[in-house]
């Protein structure tokens, strides 16, 4: 054999071993690389007051589970898109996220709007998503397990708003509300509840985009309420506790914590908003998840959104640990194996979840929002409620129950 064809055929094993070299480090790297997990919130628009709050919540998680090693040896990496309160910027959020940064979960998306527009395409690609939103439409749409929700859903928050306007003495009850997705839901629940207690209960949806509501007002005054229930976001709810108070109504006033925040108490006259109710599921204070978050965040009373999406990053670490593996369909079949394990050890956080996990015992968590426990079609199973008052400018709790 001549020695220009030894020369040849060694270039080409030696080519053939140093392409082979340069995929197999490619090949390592895809099994080694980050979990990557994304979130969709509002860091602007309506929710924006919540949305960076809930991004340093779950960043924080991922940075302790890190810190500890990561999940089946693997760095979690937290990908934040702002969907500005918008369900065509949240779909483009989450285009983005599945289709280029190729996450395994999403979690976060507050409005209902926005998680009614991006659970179709997570369930397409097989994206878990953990969401924030209440709308009880959201949980009956066709997700086949790729989607749970830590927020009480609207047929029990109406009924909480019902029988609480009732307790405030209310007999007459008006609900004033944007055409949102849980709008109909609410107030055939708040129905239900006034008349169940005796009163009764009417509504009118206005124009979330005008500059004044006095003509809507006219007409809720005109049914003679003793309460105003307020179904709107911060940026309208504003608009119409300015109108309400001009209009001279002396009667209760109760609305979503979400809209009448300390946000809208700072800018609007002091008397104008003095006196509102609000209605939030409550987070589970005084836990040790709670407390945890707490430390985490450096903040003292997180919002009950904060608290839930701690709770998403968590069970979606465990998850993923308890399935062996990254993707949404192993974390849709594992998530209620760490949720709610029958007679699982009882966790409050992901690094004490993976060592009972690793060493193969089941794994019941309770979160900074509380029990985490999912029906089959995803929602909560229940929650407590936080009662506020907005009194001398500061919101101050009333009760939880």
């Amino acid at each position: 054999m001549s020695k220009i064809l030894i020369d040849r055929r060694a270039a080409l094993a030696g080519a053939a071993a140093l392409a082979a070299a340069a995929a197999a480090p490619r090949a390592t790297l895809a099994q080694a690389g980050p979990i990557r997990i994304g979130m969709i919130v509002p860091l602007t628009g309506s929710g924006g007051p919540y949305g960076p709050v809930m991004a340093k919540a779950v960043k924080a998680v991922a940075d302790e589970i890190n810190a500890a090693g990561g999940v089946l040896g693997r760095k979690l990496e937290i990908l934040v898109e702002d969907d500005q309160t918008n369900p065509e910027a949240g779909v483009r959020a989450a285009r983005k996220l599945i289709d280029v940064d190729k996450v395994t979960a999403i979690c976060g998306t507050w409005a209902s709007s926005v998680t009614t527009a991006v659970a179709p395409l997570c369930w397409e690609s097989k994206t878990f998503l953990a969401t924030v939103s209440g709308a009880d439409s959201i949980t009956l749409l066709p997700h086949q397990g790729f989607l749970v929700r830590t927020q009480p859903n609207t047929t029990l928050q109406g009924r909480k708003f019902g029988e609480f306007a009732l307790e405030q003495g209310a007999k007459r009850v008006f609900f004033l509300t944007p055409q949102t997705p849980f709008a109909d839901s609410q107030f055939v629940n708040i129905k239900a509840a006034v008349e169940k207690g005796g009163g009764v209960a009417e509504r009118l949806i206005y124009d979330d985009k005008k500059p004044s509501y006095r003509t809507e007002l006219d007409q809720a005054l005109a049914f003679k309420p003793d309460a105003l229930v307020f179904g709107g976001y911060t940026a309208d709810t504003t608009v119409l506790v300015k109108d309400v108070f001009r209009a001279g109504f002396s009667g209760k006033k109760i609305a979503f914590a979400y809209s009448v925040n300390q946000k809208l108490v700072d800018g609007v006259p002091a008397e104008a908003v003095e006196g509102i109710y609000t209605i939030a599921p409550s987070p589970a204070e005084g836990s040790n998840a709670h407390k945890r978050l707490v430390k985490m965040i450096g903040m003292d009373n997180p919002d009950p959104y904060t608290t839930q999406v701690y709770d998403h990053i968590n069970l979606i670490a465990m998850a993923i640990a308890q399935a062996g593996e990254a993707s949404g369909a192993a974390i849709r079949d594992a998530i209620r194996k760490v949720s709610q394990a029958p007679g699982g050890e009882k966790v409050d956080n992901a690094l004490d979840g993976l060592k009972a996990i690793a060493a193969k015992k089941p794994v019941d968590y309770d979160g900074a929002s509380g029990p985490c426990d999912f029906t089959d079609i995803g929602d909560i199973a229940d929650c407590k409620f936080r009662y506020e008052q907005v009194k001398a400018g500061k919101i101050a709790l009333v009760k939880i129950a």
